[in-house]
Order: structure tokens, then C-alpha cells, then sequence
């Protein structure tokens, strides 16, 4: 059966096995090959569809948003400002909770929370994974089976069940559940990383960087890590929305902080109880998740597009 890259390996072969003047030349050759086979050339944002531009723009703004928030805010998230579920109004543009605490703040502050607790999960997902998949991916024999298989276990485990266990042995709080999300949610990038470590090891430039001396680290720092920024950004974008909406589904049940706390899943629990005499206290910080989620997908399919080209 033909393998990509079979004659290019031929090529890399011949050229160690010959004298050393000559060897230089050969592998150069094929390292200049192979690295024309493995570059891709990303695609430009004007050509993206007109809905991935927005998406990117909005994700952008919203990025934007979340982080300036305080300053965006017209109260704190726990400040008393008027009557106990106020309508939206002038003077409250979204109306107030069952406290008299302006929602349109909390709402922000709720979606900062967020935004910034989804960047926590993916940055710890990406850390621990793409080392476990990496030195999987390199080492390759024992190490990799028992790296991987560990991986499997992990996959292999209700991820969301887990996180109830962990955050019900902690307790309830926004920093037990991101260690708990954490836990579960590094198995994917090690996948991911492995993956790429094994198919870019036996891309022909490498295998011509191996032949002229260049140690396993340097191997993995100078091709390994550049060829899997890629597949590791696109699974990324991809998961933003996953991250927020099982944050706000694990807060929804009472997993997140405690009141006052502004987390978008707990506020749109406690609003439940007025949902049919004051709906802007429950519908509006769903909204608020259902807006980020959205965003997110698409910014995410934006990137994919825009990494693969």
C-alpha cells in the first residue's frame, strides 16, 4: 500500500547513507521538501463567509466587553439600587433581581465570569494535555501505551458526573468546579497533540532532522510544537462555547458561588421562581449564555477556516 511522504522517506534515507560531504546537501534537500509538503497556507479573513467575519468581530467586541466590564457597568454587581424586581426601565435599562441589585450589571459581570472562567478550562486543558500528548507522541512504545491508555480511562469517564462528585466532595464554589471541569477536560487536547506528535515525527523533513543529529527535544520544540499550534487552536476556538455552557449548566444546579455571586447559570436559577410575573429576571441571563454560546461557535468555526484554509 502507498504511503504520502513514502518517496520523500526513500530520499531521506539515501541521502544518510551517503559520504559525509554529500549527506548535508541530501538531507537540506529533503528538509526543504518536506517542509513544502507540510506548510499550509492559511486562508485570508476577507475570504471567509460574511457571518464567520461577524462572528469574529462580535467575539472580538465581546472579548473586549467581558474583560472591561467594570468599567462598562453602571452599578457593582451586589449594590442595592432600587425596588425588588424593578421592570426594565430609564432608570434600569434591564430591571432589577429579587434584591434591587441592577441586573444589567450583573449581567455583565455574569458574562465576564464567564468568558474569563472558559479561558481557565481551555488554558489548563491545553497545559496538561499537550504535555501528556507530547511526550506520548514522542517517546512512542510502553510510555505511549500507558499515557494513552490513561487517557482512555479519563474518556471513558462521564465527564459531567465526575465534576458533581469532585465539586460535591469540595463544595460549591466557582473554584471547586473549574478544578473539577479541569479535571475532565484535558483527555481531547492529549488526543489531539499525540496525534499530530506521531504524524509530524514521520514527515520527511523531520526524519531528516533526526538523521543529521538534532536531539528529541529539539526535534519537538522546532517541529513537533510549531506543526500542532495549529490543530491545538482550532480544537480550542471550537470548545469556547462547550466550556461556558456546561459552566453555566453546573452553576444552573447549584454548583457554582453562592449568592451574591454574578454567575449567568445561578441568576437564571433563582429568576425561575418569577419567571411568569417578572421574566426579565430569568430569560435575560439565559440570553446572556445563549449569546456567548453562539458567538463562540461561530467565532470558532471562523478560526477553523481561517487555520486550515
Amino acid at each position: 500500500m502507498h504511503q504520502p511522504g513514502g518517496t520523500e522517506s526513500r530520499e531521506v534515507k539515501a541521502a544518510a547513507s551517503l559520504p559525509t560531504s554529500d549527506r548535508s546537501a541530501g538531507l537540506l534537500r529533503a528538509v526543504g521538501q518536506g517542509r513544502r509538503l507540510a506548510g499550509r497556507r492559511p486562508a485570508s479573513f476577507s475570504a471567509l463567509a460574511r457571518t464567520e467575519r461577524v462572528a469574529l468581530w462580535a467575539a472580538g467586541i465581546g472579548l473586549l466587553f467581558a474583560l472591561i466590564a467594570p468599567g462598562l457597568a453602571p452599578h457593582g454587581p451586589t449594590t442595592l439600587v432600587g425596588i425588588p424586581l424593578s421592570p426594565p426601565s430609564g432608570a434600569h435599562l434591564l430591571g432589577t433581581d429579587d434584591q434591587g441589585r441592577e441586573l444589567l450589571a450583573r449581567i455583565l459581570y455574569g458574562m465576564r465570569t464567564s468568558v474569563l472562567s472558559a479561558a481557565v478550562v481551555i488554558a489548563s486543558g491545553v497545559l496538561i494535555g499537550g504535555v501528556i500528548g507530547l511526550v506520548a507522541g514522542m517517546a512512542g512504545g510502553i510510555l505511549d501505551a500507558l499515557l494513552m491508555r490513561l487517557t482512555d480511562l479519563f474518556l471513558a469517564l462521564p465527564g459531567p458526573l465526575l465534576v458533581l462528585a469532585i465539586v460535591g466532595a469540595l463544595g460549591p464554589s466557582l473554584k471547586h468546579t473549574l478544578i473539577g471541569v479541569c479535571i475532565v477536560w484535558w483527555p481531547w487536547y492529549a488526543r489531539v497533540m499525540r496525534g499530530q506528535a506521531r504524524a509530524t515525527v514521520a514527515m520527511p523533513h523531520v526524519e531528516a532532522a533526526r538523521l543529521a543529529g538534532l536531539s528529541r527535544m529539539r526535534v519537538a520544540l522546532k517541529h513537533v510544537l510549531p506543526s500542532s499550534f495549529g490543530p491545538i487552536v482550532v480544537t480550542a476556538s471550537l470548545d469556547v462555547g462547550n466550556v461556558i455552557l456546561l459552566l453555566a449548566s453546573l452553576s444552573f444546579l447549584g454548583l457554582g458561588s453562592p449568592d451574591p455571586a454574578s454567575e449567568l447559570g445561578s441568576m437564571t436559577a433563582r429568576g425561575l421562581t418569577y419567571l411568569f410575573t417578572n421574566w426579565n429576571v430569568a430569560v435575560l441571563p439565559a440570553a446572556a449564555v445563549f449569546i456567548l454560546v453562539f458567538i463562540a461557535n461561530f467565532a470558532g468555526d471562523a478560526i477553523r477556516d481561517l487555520v486550515e484554509g
